[in-house]
């Protein structure tokens, strides 16, 4: 259904069963499905948080900056456990980096990226915008905007977009559409509002999904009825 996608993966997605660090388990069945999107020839480039380590915002007291530049870097632990175990699957892979970490990844250049897309390698994007006070969501509608992607994926632990928290109200409601604005204006948890804005402005559709649903990925590029779609 698309030529060259956008993956957001939250931290917690690749969590352990204790909700901290990597988890074998759920890296492998990720893994699983972008080699399967790999072969069918779809462009993938992929965001993925650093909340299983640490979110800027657990700083406290710290100096947001400083509290953010940790957040990053725990987003390229994400991502260099991820390339290794998609290369372990024979998957050609690339990480490239907002910020200059040269003696484990790329830099972050837009044409070295879409190249290594067109010869059919899957970029990791890691360490957000390079810029604290922006969070990971809005690293993933910026890089989908600059390397022109069909549609953002958001994988998330939850299997689409509510009317409410539904863990904590039972009487949530699940969206299967909404718009952009809406989501600003009810004040919805999806993404943040400079991330959906910036999808909104460059009109790149946001498909928001369970990662956890089996091979929820595949269906999404599938097209497959899932998750909540914003547009």
């Amino acid at each position: 259904m698309y030529k060259r996608i956008l993956i957001k993966i939250s931290g917690e997605a690749l969590a352990d069963e204790n909700g901290f660090g990597i988890g074998n388990v759920t890296i492998n069945e990720l893994v699983e499905q972008l080699k399967v999107v790999n072969q069918e020839g779809i462009q993938v480039g992929i965001v993925i948080g650093g909340g299983n380590f640490w979110r800027g915002r657990q700083g406290g007291h710290m100096d947001r900056s400083t509290a953010d530049h940790m957040g990053m870097l725990a987003t390229l632990i994400n991502a260099l456990a991820l390339q290794d175990a998609l290369e372990g699957q024979g998957v050609p892979v690339r990480v490239q980096s907002a910020l200059n970490i040269n003696r484990i990844a790329e830099p972050y250049i837009l044409r070295r990226a879409i190249r290594h897309l067109e010869k059919g390698r899957i970029v990791i994007f890691a360490c957000g915008t390079g810029n604290p006070y922006f969070s990971t969501d809005t690293g993933a509608a910026l890089r989908a905007a600059e390397i022109n992607a069909d549609v953002l994926l958001l994988a998330k632990n939850i299997d689409g977009i509510y009317s409410a928290d539904p863990k904590l109200d039972p009487t949530a409601v699940k969206f299967d559409e909404i718009r952009y604005m809406d989501v600003i204006q009810k004040g919805l948890k999806a993404m943040d509002t400079t991330a959906i804005s910036m999808c909104m402005e460059n009109n790149i559709p946001i498909l928001a999904f369970g990662v956890n649903e089996k091979d929820s990925i595949i269906k999404a590029v599938k097209g497959e009825k899932i998750g909540t779609i914003i547009k």
